[in-house]
């Protein structure tokens, strides 16, 4: 199993920047892919931004030029450094792993961190 623990979500007024993080723990021997995907009330969870393990990157169209995703493999983390927000951009964003081990994918998920954008 792989636990992730997010952090850095909050409040931020439009314009405003915040950075996400997550680590993962326990068994992440075969990690690939890491990302964050997002929910807003009442919609699906959506992709925001992922990368490999390769370092290729990619973002939705929303976030382009706004947002960076980055890896620190020997800490097992994630980040996402999100500028130039906009109320749009209010959701929860849940951390993403893809493990490949003996063959076999599996996916892992935070619990979510809830970022919200005043106008």
């Amino acid at each position: 199993q792989v636990q992730l623990v997010e952090s850095g979500g909050g409040l931020v007024q439009a314009g405003g920047s915040l950075s996400l993080s997550c680590a993962a723990s326990g068994s992440v021997a075969g990690i690939s892919v890491m990302g964050w995907y997002r929910q807003a009330p009442g919609k699906q969870r959506d992709l925001v931004a992922r990368i490999t393990s390769g370092d290729f990157r990619n973002y939705a169209d929303s976030v382009k030029g706004r947002f960076s995703i980055s890896r620190d493999d020997a800490k097992n983390t994630v980040y996402l450094q999100m500028n130039s927000l906009k109320p749009a951009d209010t959701a929860v964003y849940y951390c993403y792993v893809g493990r490949i081990r003996f063959g076999l994918s599996t996916d892992y998920w935070g619990q979510g961190t809830q970022v919200t954008v005043s106008s």
